[in-house]
C-alpha cells in the first residue's frame, strides 16, 4: 500500500530587522562617546561663558566709552580716552603702590610663617586633628568678622593693640590715619586670613614627599634644617610656586579689608589722605560713589592686565630656572665624580 507524504514547507525567511537596526545602534554609540564628555562639561562652560566671559567682554567694551551710573543706557564712543586719563592720574598710581606695598607686607610673612606652620604640623604630634581644623579656622571667618574684630584692636584710643604698646612705652599709634602703620593693620588681618590655608597646602605636598628621601638625607648626616632645605623646600616647589600666584592675586584684588578698617566714607577713598587706598577700593570709588562706569571698567582691566603681567613674569622666571637645572646637575655630578663638593 502506497503512502504519500506531505511537501514539506519552505523554510521561513530570516528576520533581518536586527541587522537593519544595527547600523543605527553603532551610530548611536558612537555619537554617545564622542558628544558624552562634552555634555559633561558643558554646564561649565555655559556658566562660565556668562558670568566670567562676556562681563569680562563687557567691561571692555565700557572701558572705552564714558558710562555713567544713572544712565547705563547712553554710552559716549571715548576710545582709549579713558586708559589715557588713568595712566595720568596720580591716584592710580597712589593706588597702585598702595596695592604693591600691602601685598608685600602681606604675602611675604604669610607664606614664611605658612611654611613653618606646615613643618611644624608634619611632625607625628598628639592632637593633629585638632591643630589642623584650628589651623583653617581663621580661613573660614568671613571677611567682614575678622576686619571688624581687628579694626577695633588697633583703634587709636581704647584699642588693645596700643594697650600693650603702652605697657612698654611706646605712645598711642594713630593705625588708621598714618600710611605705614593703617598698611601694617590691614596686612596683618590678611596675614591672619590666610596662614593656616597655605599652611595646609603646604602640609598636604609635604607628605606627598617620599620619607626615604629623608632617611637618605639622614644616612649622609643631614640635619633637620639641611633636611628641610634640601629635601622639603624642593619637593614642595610647585605648591609654593602656587601659593605665591595665588597669594599675588588675592593682594591685587584686596578690597573688604582696607573698606571696613576704614569705618565709613574714609574706608571708599583709602583713607583722608588715601594713604592705603588699593585698585580694588580705587575701582570702587570711580564706578558707585562718582557714577563714572567707563573709568570703573578701566580700573578693573588695568587690574587683569597687571595679573597677565605677573602671570607672564612667573613662566618666564620659571623657564629660567628649568634651562639652568640640568647645567646644574651635571656640574653636580661631574664634583661628585671628581671628588670634589659643588658650589
Amino acid at each position: 500500500m502506497a503512502t504519500s507524504s506531505a511537501p514539506a514547507p519552505p523554510p521561513t525567511p530570516a528576520r533581518d530587522g536586527p541587522r537593519r537596526r544595527q547600523p543605527l545602534r553603532n551610530l548611536f554609540h558612537r555619537l554617545d562617546l564622542r558628544a558624552a564628555p562634552y555634555t559633561f562639561i558643558a554646564p561649565f562652560f555655559i556658566i562660565f561663558g556668562a558670568f566670567s566671559l562676556y562681563p569680562l567682554i563687557y567691561t571692555s567694551w565700557i572701558s572705552l566709552h564714558r558710562v555713567e551710573l544713572s544712565t547705563m543706557d547712553m554710552m559716549e564712543w571715548q576710545g582709549f580716552e579713558n586708559y589715557v586719563n588713568l595712566w595720568q592720574d596720580d591716584r592710580f598710581w597712589n593706588a597702585l603702590t598702595n596695592t604693591f606695598t600691602i601685598g608685600v607686607i602681606s604675602t611675604v610673612p604669610q607664606l614664611l610663617m605658612a611654611l613653618g606652620l606646615a613643618h611644624l604640623l608634619n611632625y607625628r604630634l598628639r592632637g593633629s586633628a585638632f591643630f589642623r581644623v584650628a589651623a583653617l579656622a581663621p580661613y573660614a571667618t568671613s571677611v567682614g568678622a575678622a576686619a571688624l574684630v581687628f579694626t577695633m584692636l588697633f583703634e587709636r584710643d581704647f584699642g588693645m593693640i596700643n594697650w600693650a604698646l603702652g605697657l612698654v612705652g611706646i605712645e598711642n599709634v594713630d593705625w588708621e590715619n598714618e600710611k605705614w602703620p593703617a598698611q601694617l593693620a590691614i596686612s596683618t588681618i590678611v596675614i591672619w586670613r590666610w596662614t593656616g590655608y597655605n599652611a595646609l597646602l603646604y602640609l598636604a605636598a609635604m607628605q606627598a614627599i617620599p620619607r626615604d628621601r629623608y632617611e637618605a638625607a639622614a644616612i649622609d648626616g643631614a640635619s633637620r634644617w639641611q633636611q628641610f632645605t634640601r629635601v622639603t623646600v624642593p619637593g614642595i616647589r610647585a605648591t609654593i610656586v602656587f601659593t605665591i600666584v595665588l597669594s599675588t592675586i588675592g593682594a591685587t584684588q584686596i578690597f573688604g579689608e582696607p573698606l571696613i578698617f576704614g569705618q565709613g566714607p574714609n574706608g571708599v577713598t583709602g583713607g583722608a589722605d588715601n594713604q592705603y587706598q588699593t585698585l580694588g577700593l580705587l575701582l570702587y570709588e570711580e564706578g558707585w560713589r562718582n557714577g563714572q562706569m567707563g573709568r570703573a571698567a578701566t580700573v578693573a582691566w588695568a587690574m587683569f592686565l597687571i595679573l597677565i603681567l605677573v602671570f607672564v613674569l612667573q613662566r618666564v622666571l620659571a623657564g629660567a630656572r628649568s634651562r639652568r637645572e640640568p647645567g646644574r646637575r651635571r656640574a653636580a655630578a661631574g664634583a661628585a665624580s671628581a671628588g670634589r663638593p659643588s658650589r
